[in-house]
């Protein structure tokens, strides 16, 4: 009985603990969501006459630095990055180091963005700036804007927008020699970007995907935008500008052996104003072509594999004329071999050839080895071509609904420059049923003249269908897939049938375009039609 009581002692004792301990346990609190406050700064925010090289920033909590070489943009631009302490651990006082002499007179803003956060939870400080004069006032000036993409709907993060002052030193070649008088940055999230402690004048105004971080135009790597006129402050205080990527400047690359029978040349510019000869003395009996890499920069010599030490070539920038020459030495390797690989699988095109991509050059197609039966086995008219630009071979032929189709391509449809031909082959094709599908009617609205490419996109912005036509036209999609589309109009001035980027020296705006507000959703067995009203 004693033994019993005690353990009732035992486990009531132990259940009044656990209730104590449930009662007095902390809950640990709301989440911390606030960022860092910065209380002082050593000099203080907005001094003037500032002459020393160290400025000090206190917070109410510890913090950290994150990104802050991608972050941090200091206007005008300092030659050297500022030393930012300490880098590798919490503090709540942050030191900056100035490397460079200050230029006198001048406003500098330090804007951090994001980069400092609070140690514990990751908060930022969002776009803490410190502002500091040489001279005996602040620059109090701003404008702002909005930085678009071209021919993209969304715009790039982190493009620096940047002023030029226009003075007798200025031309248009200084973004490539100078850094700007005032920069900002849009940041990871913004498109919109603005511009403080200006000073009033006449400015030129660049954006630039700055990508090596050195606020100087680098045409091979790097998009720019700009404006056709010159702004002045305070009076323009609004402005929109559209980012592209220029057409390289030519530069051919010294040429490479890529195979026995295969050298490649690769160059920055347009294919088409670059022709190869070869100046060795090739037999005759030796078969040459060439053709550009497709996908890629670079252009590939083809030739008949023979017994030579290496091959002598002039490279030719036809609008310049300007002429390169290289020898490539050769050596035993393989041979490239023919290759054969359908443009799509599955699902046959209704509105375009089907397509088999070919790797060595195409020197002829034999109809009688080709054969295109449908679900009945009876045979399908067809016509076969190449086309020698992408070296590819077309099939033609009338696409049904609810129909499949069956390719048979036997040894010899096929014979490339070198007489390899193909292997017996087979392609099983098929169209959905016409209630599968979408239609699409769209009129646009404007008062532009212009011959417009219309093209629906998928969300990644790859090309799915295409028309062109002129303002006025109706245009008509059938067959479509049950998706979401984007529709994007570009304005083809020039009517060349794709669109132009612009080029900064040459003071030319790339071709304009113009995106549907929102995603068009697709249904099967359904038309619809659309009215885009687009900008003048």
């Amino acid at each position: 009985m004693r033994k019993i009581t005690g353990l009732i002692f035992i486990f009531l004792s132990l259940f009044a603990l656990v209730q104590c301990a449930k009662r007095g346990s902390p809950s640990g609190g709301e989440k911390d969501l606030e960022g860092p406050e910065l209380i002082k700064a050593f000099p203080s925010n907005l001094s003037v006459s500032f002459k020393g090289q160290k400025i000090k920033l206190l917070f109410n909590e510890y913090v950290q630095l994150k990104d802050v070489q991608s972050q941090l943009v200091v206007s005008p631009p300092l030659k050297y990055n500022p030393e930012i302490k300490p880098q590798n651990r919490a503090s709540k006082v942050l030191e900056i180091i100035l490397k460079d002499t200050l230029q006198e007179n001048t406003t500098y803003s330090f804007n951090f963005g994001q980069s400092i956060v609070d140690f514990n939870e990751g908060n930022p400080n969002d776009y803490l700036s410190y502002v500091m004069s040489t001279g005996p006032f602040i620059d109090s000036l701003q404008m702002a804007g909005i930085v678009d993409d071209a021919l993209n709907a969304e715009a790039d993060r982190y493009v620096s927008v940047m002023l030029y002052r226009v003075d007798s030193a200025y031309s248009d070649s200084t973004v490539y020699k100078k850094q700007p008088n005032y920069i900002t940055n849009t940041l990871d999230s913004l498109i919109v970007f603005k511009l403080k402690n200006l000073s009033a004048g006449k400015y030129a105004m660049v954006a630039l995907k700055d990508e090596n971080n050195n606020t100087l135009f680098d045409q091979s790597q790097e998009k720019i935008g700009f404006l056709d006129r010159f702004i002045e402050i305070p009076k323009d205080s609004f402005i929109g500008i559209k980012m592209f990527k220029e057409i390289p400047n030519y530069r051919p690359v010294k040429p490479k052996l890529e195979a026995a029978n295969k050298i490649t040349f690769g160059y920055s510019g347009l294919a088409k104003d670059i022709e190869i000869k070869a100046w060795t003395n090739i037999p005759d009996s030796v078969k040459t072509r060439t053709l550009k890499e497709r996908g890629k920069d670079s252009l590939n010599f083809w030739f008949t594999p023979y017994e030579v030490d290496s091959l002598n070539f002039f490279v030719k920038h036809i609008p310049t004329q300007k002429i390169d020459t290289f020898t490539v030495k050769t050596r035993k390797i393989k041979a490239d071999s023919l290759l054969i690989t359908p443009e799509k699988r599955g699902n046959v095109p209704f509105s375009k050839p089907y397509y088999l991509e070919v790797n060595t050059p195409i020197y002829k197609l034999n109809e009688d080895q080709i054969f295109i039966t449908n679900i009945d086995t009876l045979s399908v008219p067809f016509t076969a071509f190449i086309d020698s630009l992408e070296n590819k071979m077309g099939l033609r032929f009338e696409v049904k609904p609810a129909e499949r189709f069956r390719i048979q391509m036997f040894p010899g449809a096929i014979e490339d420059l070198f007489e390899n031909k193909n292997d017996t082959i087979s392609y099983e094709l098929a169209t959905k049923p016409l209630e599968a599908y979408g239609t699409l009617k769209l009129k646009l609205k404007t008062t532009s003249s212009s011959q417009m490419i219309v093209q629906l996109t998928d969300e990644k912005e790859v090309v799915l269908r295409e028309q062109i036509g002129g303002s006025a036209t109706e245009f008509f999609f059938e067959h479509l897939e049950p998706l979401n589309y984007k529709l994007r109009v570009i304005y083809d001035g020039n009517k060349n049938g794709v669109w132009d980027t612009g080029n900064y020296l040459k003071r030319i705006q790339p071709e304009p375009v113009s995106y549907f507000p929102e995603l068009l959703e697709v249904r099967a067995n359904w038309e619809f039609e659309e009215t885009f009203v687009l900008p003048n």
